[in-house]
């Protein structure tokens, strides 16, 4: 009996290429991956370094002063608005609307001969009501008289012969005068005046600030307004309707102001 044993067969010349083969590209895929990873931990560095470098630049903070600055601009009013009218009673309606239309007319005309254009002056109210009788012992009210009121507002421009004015409307029937306002016309160019002089007065501020810590100004980053005041109209009210030809009207003045704040760099 014949005992046959195995070879072991030899790798041939192309098993031995491929085994080649093989390594070569595992050894490219390793290389490669290390490639990118290396890419990856570049691109990361180069983008904090881009990250860190503006907030490193940033450390050096701008230096900067902030200051506030007020401007006022005093003013004569040049325009006063005036309500005025008449009121007028009698035991029945007609009769107490017509002596108020007589009244009236006089008043329209002594106005406009006064120098007030027609345009400025308009009816703010009109009325007619009944007067009743104080009740006794219980009885009932009953009217005994009515009362027409007829009132205009009237602008006048012409300050100084507002006196006189007043005195010839009571005189022509005015009995209602129910408040005088003071106001300026160019509020708005006095109010523009002012923000300049507060801009004007917190750069100079901020001048002496800097001189004194020996510093320099830069160039103004931020300008914010606050707390600006045009002037309000100014009442005066009118207590005696029995006025004379020197009846003392005081205008006075009027303030304008504004306040602004600056933020100016430091040199």
């Amino acid at each position: 009996m014949t005992n046959s044993l195995a070879t072991p067969t030899s790798p041939t010349p192309a098993s031995r290429s491929q085994v080649s083969a093989r390594a070569k590209a595992q050894t490219r895929i390793l290389n490669g991956k290390k490639l990118m990873f290396a890419g990856v931990v570049t691109g990361l560095t180069l983008i904090s370094m881009a990250l860190l470098q503006p907030a490193n630049a940033q450390d050096e903070s701008r230096r900067t002063i902030t200051v506030s600055g007020h401007g006022l601009v005093s003013a004569r009013p040049d325009t006063v608005d005036i309500t005025l009218g008449v009121q007028s009673q009698a035991k029945s309606a007609s009769d107490a609307l017509t002596a108020n239309t007589q009244s009236m007319q006089k008043l329209f005309s002594e106005l406009k001969s006064g120098g007030v254009e027609e345009k400025n002056i308009q009816t703010s109210q009109f009325s007619v009501n009944p007067v009743y009788s104080r009740p006794k012992n219980n009885e009932p009210a009953v009217i005994v008289a009515y009362t027409v009121t007829n009132t205009v507002n009237v602008t006048i421009t012409q300050i100084d012969k507002l006196g006189s004015l007043l005195d010839v409307v009571v005189k022509a029937g005015g009995n209602r005068i129910n408040g005088i306002r003071f106001s300026v016309s160019d509020a708005d160019k006095l109010l523009d005046k002012a923000r300049e002089d507060a801009v004007k007065n917190a750069v100079h501020k901020a001048k002496l600030y800097v001189g004194a810590a020996g510093v320099a100004l830069g160039q103004v980053l931020s300008i914010q307004e606050s707390g600006s005041h045009a002037p309000q109209p100014m009442f005066m009210r009118a207590a005696k309707m029995e006025m004379d030809s020197a009846v003392p009207i005081a205008a006075g003045e009027q303030n304008i102001s504004a306040n602004v704040t600056l933020v100016i760099e430091l040199e």
